[in-house]
C-alpha cells in the first residue's frame, strides 16, 4: 500500500476523533447542536437556529462565557437540552418592549419573564437581535 493511502486514512481517523471529543463536551441530553463558523454570534445562532439567546448560553454555561466572545470556528455547541428545549421564538426590533412581544404572539407577559430571565423582571435588559423564547408552555424554572 501506498504512503498516501495511510496518511489519507491518518487524516480521516483524526477528523473523527475531533468530532467524537467536541461531541463528548456537549451537556447530558443535548437535543440539538451546531457548529460555529466564521462571523457567528450567540445571537446570529439562536436566530437561525430557533433558540433564545438565553437558552444557548445557559446549555453552554461550562464553554460559552458570559459576554459571548469565546466562540471557537468549529466548535461544537448545544442547541438545546430534551424536555427543556424551546423552539418558538422571537427575534427582538428596535422599539419592541417584552409586554408588545408577549401581546403579538399571545402569551402572559409573565410566561415570557419567566423563559427569558436574562431580560431581568422589569424587561430593562432587552436589545435589538436578543432572540427570546416565545412559547407558551414554561421552559425555565423561575427564580
Amino acid at each position: 500500500m501506498h504512503a498516501s493511502f495511510f496518511a489519507a486514512r491518518l487524516v480521516v481517523l483524526a477528523a473523527i476523533s475531533l468530532v467524537v471529543s467536541a461531541q463528548s463536551l456537549l451537556p447530558d441530553g443535548c437535543d440539538r447542536n451546531v457548529t460555529v463558523h466564521a462571523g457567528d454570534t450567540c445571537d446570529k445562532i439562536s436566530a437561525a437556529h430557533n433558540v433564545s439567546t438565553y437558552q444557548l448560553a445557559e446549555v453552554n454555561s461550562k464553554t460559552i462565557d458570559r459576554g459571548c466572545d469565546n466562540l471557537g470556528i468549529g466548535e461544537v455547541i448545544c442547541l438545546g437540552i430534551k424536555g427543556h428545549d424551546c423552539k418558538v421564538t422571537h427575534v427582538v426590533k428596535g422599539g419592541e418592549t417584552c409586554h408588545s412581544i408577549a401581546d403579538a404572539v399571545g402569551i402572559p407577559e409573565k410566561t415570557l419573564l419567566t423563559n427569558n430571565p436574562n431580560v431581568g423582571s422589569d424587561c430593562s435588559s432587552i436589545y435589538p437581535g436578543e432572540v427570546l423564547c416565545t412559547s407558551k408552555k414554561i421552559y425555565v424554572k423561575a427564580t
